[in-house]
């Protein structure tokens, strides 16, 4: 079974988009920040990971940055979800290494199309 780390400081919306991704049969993880994310994505193995941009401790951007440092994280697909909206912030997620970049609130359909088509199914 693939498995989704799924980072963001909200828990309502770590839940969300938890219920999202196990609609589509993926196994979920969960971290409340980058830090904790990049400790987790370092001793476990996920096939992708739904990362918010604004947290505390380290943002989105920096743990994607982070992420393409780590010989074992380096391929990982990455999809950056965030209420900014502006061309400035979605080239600063590509410029860091993400995949794909979503606005929240996401439009389910194409989260889970993305999903799907980086993780490689569940």
């Amino acid at each position: 079974m693939k498995k989704i780390l799924i980072v963001d400081d909200a828990l309502t919306v770590r839940l969300y988009h938890r219920q999202l991704m196990e609609t589509l049969g993926f196994e979920v993880g969960e971290a409340e920040n980058g830090i904790e994310a990049l400790e987790r994505g370092l001793s476990e193995h996920f096939d992708l990971f739904l990362v918010d941009v604004n947290m505390p401790k380290m943002d989105g951007y920096r743990l994607v940055e982070e992420m393409r440092q780590e010989p074992s994280l380096a391929a990982t697909p990455v999809i950056m979800i965030s209420t900014e909206e502006s061309e400035q912030d979605r080239e600063k997620a590509y410029l860091s290494g993400a995949n794909f970049y979503v606005v929240k609130p996401a439009d389910v359909s194409e989260l889970q199309t993305y999903a799907t088509l980086l993780a490689g199914g569940a």
